[in-house]
């Protein structure tokens, strides 16, 4: 991974970072049994290793379906582009061809469609990307199936037992950080989902483009489902409102969210369609440093390359 400009300086950690006991969300159970800690923890060490392993693999995922996107977003431009302007350009000696024009733009609004539906699919992955994200930063805990003096313990990312926090009490896993440590996975996760949020707008714009003389305009608004069960992933995500029934709309974090100033226009020009497939790509919510960094003191805390 690049490591790209930060906005902000993160300090150099030496013990679990940005972690203090108060910040755990789930309270620690009583301590185990030390029958009960042997058998838990080489299960917990490698449930937290495998659900690590995956968020960087997914980061992986999430790197080739942007890119993926955005070239597919950079083409879509392209054959709008060159419908919108049709008119005024020089087609030389093909210019007494007839409906050379008409003919030409039939063909790129059929290209248009076919990046328009290139570009919905990397979405709906990286939806389903985000979504596996936070479904693994949420089974870092492991809990014991069945009874505390089994001899054949089994345990699982589920908790059957309300007494059972899934953290052993709060010893540590590794060396020195306990479960609720290795949750700082929910940081990485956040820069994700803001991230999708946004992209999920960029998509919305440039899905709805298209050329003042075909008929078939798009009519996607924001609170539209792009693919059917994207509410559901979304919804995982944390990224719809029950009660609105749409999707959370991205927002500075000075602001509040809101839809009502928002509105697609079909006719956007050339500027303002490359400031979208800028932020496409810059990626204003991911910061690289600090993921290098994270995965770095984990992997060192797990005694594994996280690169």
């Amino acid at each position: 991974m690049e490591p790209r400009e930060s906005h902000f300086q993160s300090p150099i950690v030496t013990k679990p970072p940005f972690f203090t006991p108060q910040q755990s969300s789930s309270p620690s159970s009583a301590p185990a049994p030390s029958s009960a800690i042997r058998l838990w923890k080489p299960a917990a060490q490698r449930n937290v290793r495998n659900q690590w392993s995956k968020l960087l693999a997914l980061f992986q995922d999430w790197c080739s379906s942007s890119s993926s996107a955005r070239s597919h977003a950079i083409s879509l431009v392209n054959s709008f582009l060159s419908q919108k302007y049709m008119n005024g350009m020089d087609l030389g000696v093909l210019s007494d061809m007839p409906n050379i024009r008409t003919k030409a733009c039939q063909k790129l609004f059929k290209q248009q469609e076919l990046y328009r539906c290139k570009l919905l699919s990397c979405y709906k992955d990286m939806v389903a990307i985000v979504t596996r994200m936070v479904n693994s930063s949420r089974s870092m805990r492991c809990y014991l199936k069945g009874s505390r003096t089994s001899p054949l313990a089994q345990f699982s990312c589920s908790s059957q037992n309300d007494n059972d926090s899934g953290d052993a009490g709060g010893i540590p896993v590794f060396t020195f950080w306990s479960i609720a440590a290795f949750e700082l996975a929910s940081e990485v996760v956040q820069m994700f989902t803001s991230e999708l949020n946004l992209k999920r707008l960029l998509v919305l714009e440039l899905l709805s483009i298209s050329d003042e003389r075909v008929l078939q305009e798009i009519e996607l608004h924001w609170s539209d489902e792009f693919y059917e069960g994207e509410f559901d992933d979304l919804s995982t995500c944390n990224l719809y409102l029950e009660e609105a029934c749409e999707p959370v709309f991205p927002s500075l974090r000075s602001s509040r969210s809101s839809t009502s100033s928002m509105q697609s226009k079909h006719q956007a020009d050339s500027d303002v369609l490359q400031v979208y497939l800028t932020t496409w790509l810059a990626e204003v919510n991911i910061d690289r440093c600090r993921l290098d960094e994270i995965f770095a003191i984990v992997g060192e805390e797990m005694h594994v390359n996280l690169s």
